[in-house]
């Protein structure tokens, strides 16, 4: 498998706060990879570093074989959607999609598509501010998926979602990873990770505690689904790492 981040005894801290404490990682081209801890295990603060809006106080991260060296122009290739979104409150639909589209110098300013698929056709010219949170989240995910980046940080994605968008994004998911693309999932729902994942990283105070499949994970724990197998880390504690990211 060809590997799209390598992130080698990453470490981070926030004053006296340190966050992640040797973190290492491997996220292999077209799988969805999983990251999982606890409040406060680093999960954020990874993802921050990936997006360039941290930098590592120690260690290596590569993208496609570059090393993070506060170049942003990889940036270009890697999508996000936030737990959260964020947009002017002035703003359509349709304006965020055009800015975006002029801040990448992109041809077309949205992918009808993604607006078919996530029914944004009618809020399309609606002001953010009077869209419902729901809908706020179909515009985050569609976003996300702009530009078809080879890379995308979801961060509980279909929080706020109603069961049939929740159903459209995971089916996305899947067309796009066998499509090729990777995805780095984070999510409190383990019944959405155990169905999207290939691989589970967990995170616990800053490392990573376990990284291999769903199928090892469950082995090495003696539990029969995922959310089983996560408390049972989780309860360990400081048990060692297993099945972590080669060298």
């Amino acid at each position: 498998m060809v590997r799209v981040v390598r992130a080698r005894g990453v470490t981070k801290a926030y004053g006296r706060l340190q966050v992640l404490q040797g973190l290492d990682l491997d996220v292999e081209r077209g799988q969805v990879t999983a990251i999982i801890g606890p409040n406060a295990s680093g999960k954020t603060t990874f993802n921050k570093i990936l997006l360039g809006l941290v930098r590592a106080d120690g260690g290596e991260v590569e993208i496609d074989g570059r090393r993070l060296n506060g170049d942003s122009a990889y940036r270009a290739h890697i999508g996000y959607m936030p737990q959260a979104a964020r947009f002017p409150e002035n703003l359509t639909a349709d304006d965020v999609f055009r800015m975006l589209a002029d801040l990448r110098g992109a041809a077309t300013a949205r992918d009808d598509e993604l607006v078919d698929a996530f029914a944004l056709g009618p809020v399309l010219r609606t002001p953010i501010r009077v869209l419902s949170g729901g809908m706020r989240q179909r515009v985050n995910a569609a976003l996300a998926f702009l530009f078809r980046p080879a890379l995308l940080l979801l961060d509980e994605p279909t929080a706020g979602l109603d069961p049939i968008s929740s159903g459209t994004l995971k089916d996305k998911i899947r067309r796009e990873r066998e499509a090729g693309r990777t995805f780095i999932l984070t999510s409190h729902v383990m019944s959405e990770l155990e169905e999207l994942s290939d691989r589970i990283a967990f995170l616990l105070d800053g490392r990573v505690h376990f990284s291999g499949t769903q199928d090892e994970l469950k082995s090495l724990t003696g539990e029969s689904t995922l959310e089983r197998a996560i408390a049972h880390l989780m309860r360990q504690g400081t048990s060692a790492p297993h099945g972590g990211a080669r060298a």
